[in-house]
């Protein structure tokens, strides 16, 4: 048996392939300052978005607000590489989460990839976290962002996402998101 059907073999039966359930999924057919993901059911344990998009616009920045709250309900810090140098950051009593804030402003051609993570999205007894992997070319300087955020707003379960360009930023044609629910504990 070829080494890879014995590695196959010991893994059958202990793989999960139903963790992950998608919700919805949406591309753009043009550009926009914001997408919406509503009436998210109560089923699963935790969400991930899983992002593909362009900017359009003067800006770079992106970001999270859930259930149309925006009020100074969030938090986030962040570390960014470029491949030269390393920065970070936080923030806290914000009217959203931040995901992105790359250097890529108004590429379209090369588009920022994401997975954002929501944990724990219908608990009502505490907060939200959000933690996310961001990707993008930056006019031919990989850039990269690990960022981390809190929604602290009184718990309650979260049933809609909103993500959109913050200020001049706005979502290239063809952008591309989708949300899954994730099953398990």
């Amino acid at each position: 048996m070829p080494i890879l059907g014995i590695l196959a073999s010991a893994i059958t039966g202990n793989l999960v392939t139903d963790a992950y359930e998608s919700i919805a999924t949406t591309t753009l057919s043009s550009s926009a300052s914001s997408i919406t993901f509503s009436s998210i059911p109560a089923t699963f344990k935790h969400l991930q978005i899983r992002a593909l998009f362009g900017t359009a616009g003067a800006g770079s920045a992106y970001i999270i607000n859930f259930n149309s709250d925006t009020g100074n309900n969030y938090s986030y810090h962040y570390l960014n590489g470029n491949g030269a140098s390393a920065t970070v950051g936080a923030s806290t009593s914000r009217a959203f989460t931040i995901v992105t804030d790359n250097s890529g402003a108004g590429v379209t051609t090369s588009p920022t990839a994401a997975v954002i993570d929501i944990l724990d999205y219908t608990s009502t007894a505490k907060n939200k976290t959000v933690r996310s992997l961001v990707g993008s070319d930056g006019n031919g300087s990989g850039d990269i962002r690990l960022a981390s955020g809190l929604y602290f707003a009184t718990p309650a379960a979260i049933t809609s996402i909103s993500f959109a360009g913050d200020g001049a930023s706005t979502l290239a044609q063809h952008s591309k998101f989708a949300l899954y629910g994730i099953k398990g504990a």
